[in-house]
């Protein structure tokens, strides 16, 4: 993999990711941008104890654009977009209509091929696995910056989901606050490992799931699963069976695999609505570590965290969605019209030839 950074016309920061050593990488931004301009602001809850980004300047981002007129396609001719080369590998820059930016942490957008018609699920298994390496490297630089407590990489996929720009692309959040999700998996661990004289949690839930019925699919360095108690219709968590924290601790065995069984794993949700007429829509969210102190938390330290893959569609069934009602958006308490054996089993059966 070979890392050049750049700066665009406005000063954020482009990196390009190529798989080929000898790549050069020296186009200017053409476009006569002025400095980026940012609003945003994290308040805290008092009575809920979480927090909130405030950005009143995404009103105004890009919505919807046409195909040929996508900021991240590559440059071409008169056409400039957000990547000024004709051409890219992956790609990372910080995102023109932040939620998160200064002392509020920072948001990236990550172009996972120059392909505006394709899919993460179509990419080679080269191409995945230069995108985990982008994951990795932007995980280690911002988990240096001052403001970041958190990193998370992740990728919203299709219209339903919310997504406003058609290309391929995921996004990288560096919070300055470990987030109210990571928060209550990290109290449940510390609950576990004083009720049990010190076992971990996350030990515990994978090897029930490996000895169970939800399995989806298994390789030597990882396990996908739809969970006991799964949110979503269709959910899949996908764990190294080897606890490490973040994404920088893998080794090279699950560097290695894990394209194979994400691609297989993408693919089998495209599988699942066979008679539906778009893409299924996903979420896959990366739950890493926080980098920020664990006091909080009594006796839990990073590495008793486990890093894994949270990966899952809005759509039960072929032409309908799972609406967040009252009992979800009001209380937080999820109601699932599909049986995770079932979910696991529907899986199973969309395997490739």
């Amino acid at each position: 993999m070979k890392k050049t950074s750049t700066r665009l016309a406005d000063g954020r920061e482009l990196i390009y990711y190529d798989l080929r050593d000898d790549t050069v990488r020296d186009a200017a931004d053409r476009r006569p941008l002025d400095r980026t301009v940012t609003t945003s602001e994290v308040r805290r809850d008092p009575l809920l104890g979480d927090s909130v980004a405030i950005a009143s300047h995404r009103q105004g981002r890009t919505y919807h654009p046409p195909a040929d007129e996508c900021p991240l396609c590559p440059s071409a001719g008169d056409r400039l977009s957000e990547i000024p080369d004709s051409s890219y590998d992956v790609v990372v820059f910080e995102n023109r209509f932040p939620s998160l930016a200064g002392d509020s942490g920072r948001c990236e957008v990550v172009c996972f091929t120059s392909d505006h018609n394709a899919s993460f699920g179509e990419l080679t298994e080269e191409q995945a696995g230069l995108v985990l390496e982008a994951w990795t490297d932007r995980t280690s630089e911002l988990s240096h910056l001052p403001s970041v407590e958190q990193v998370f990489c992740f990728e919203n996929r299709g219209a339903e989901i919310g997504v406003t720009l058609g290309h391929p692309h995921g996004q990288i959040y560096a919070y300055p606050f470990t987030t109210p999700r990571t928060a209550l998996m990290l109290r449940s661990v510390a609950a576990h490992k004083e009720m049990t004289g010190g076992e971990n949690l996350f030990d515990a839930v994978l090897e029930r799931e490996l000895a169970g019925e939800r399995v989806v699919l298994e390789g030597e360095h990882w396990v996908a699963f739809v969970p006991y108690a799964a949110h979503w219709p269709y959910e899949v968590h996908l764990y190294p069976k080897r606890r490490v924290p973040d994404l920088l601790g893998l080794d090279e065995g699950a560097r290695t695999e894990f394209p194979q069984v994400y691609l297989e794993l993408l693919r089998r949700f495209d599988r699942i609505f066979r008679e539906s007429e778009s893409p299924t829509p996903y979420i896959a969210a990366w739950h890493q570590a926080p980098f920020g102190a664990l006091e909080e938390f009594d006796g839990v330290v990073r590495e008793d965290f486990a890093l894994h893959l949270e990966l899952f569609t809005i759509r039960r069934t072929s032409g309908k969605l799972k609406f967040l009602a009252g009992s979800e958006s009001g209380m937080n308490v999820f109601i699932n019209d599909v049986p995770p054996e079932r979910a696991a089993e529907r899986l199973r059966e969309v395997a490739s030839s």
